[in-house]
């Protein structure tokens, strides 16, 4: 992954990084033109603008979970000594002019606020 800018990265397969302060991880959209454009970009590595909405999910939030199955939540119920590191969760938002606008649709605790693209941990 190299270094477009202080909030954003560079990944293989025209995928573009930003670190997410409500997941306090990295989330990737797909920038690419053809053969199936993905998400859009207004090409600014300081302040970027990427449409449509970034909806990432993991654990019983996520489209192919069903009724019934284990997810994190689970897992880390049974096991609450050694927990997983991983949890269900949902983040839904719009990146634009280097704000995130966390929708009330997630599960964070930034869920309805905006608040600006922070500078990626660790400044590399």
């Amino acid at each position: 992954m190299s270094r477009l800018s202080h909030v954003m990265r560079d990944q293989e397969g025209y995928q573009l990084a930003f670190w997410c302060p409500g997941c306090n991880t990295a989330h990737a959209v797909v920038v690419r033109e053809e053969p199936h454009p993905a998400w859009k970009w207004n090409r600014d590595v300081e302040r970027p603008t990427f449409t449509p909405s970034i909806l990432v999910t993991g654990g019983h939030y996520s489209s192919h979970h069903k009724p019934g199955d284990r997810c994190w939540c689970t897992y880390n119920a049974e096991h609450p000594d050694d927990p997983s590191r991983f949890q269900c969760e949902r983040c839904h938002s719009y990146v634009t002019d280097g704000q995130i606008q966390f929708l009330d649709d997630s599960t964070h605790p930034l869920k309805g606020q905006t608040v600006p693209l922070p500078e990626w941990p660790g400044g590399t």
